[in-house]
């Protein structure tokens, strides 16, 4: 019995909205050491500056996120002057 290659992943162009956001998560993994939880908030700041989502400050409350080493508003903080750069 033999497995199938797995799918390959089309990754996003460098200058999409969608490669800007998660930049800027995974640019905060020392804070926040689970992937999937980097993954989750990347979704919900794509969603706010789409004009969907809540603002940062809420997110990094309610996502339910494990947060290492820093406080929640000071991470709320760095992800604001993260998306400041990108607008």
């Amino acid at each position: 019995m033999s497995t199938l290659p797995p799918p390959s992943v089309q990754q996003f162009p460098d200058e999409s909205l969608e490669k800007k956001v998660y930049n800027i998560v995974e640019s905060l993994r020392d804070y926040i050491p689970i992937l999937n939880d980097r993954n989750r908030l990347g979704f919900s700041l794509y969603k706010y500056m789409k004009g969907e989502g809540d603002r940062p400050e809420i997110l990094v409350k309610t996502s339910k996120i494990k947060i290492e080493g820093i406080t929640p508003e000071e991470l709320s903080e760095k992800i604001n002057s993260g998306i400041e750069k990108i607008k």
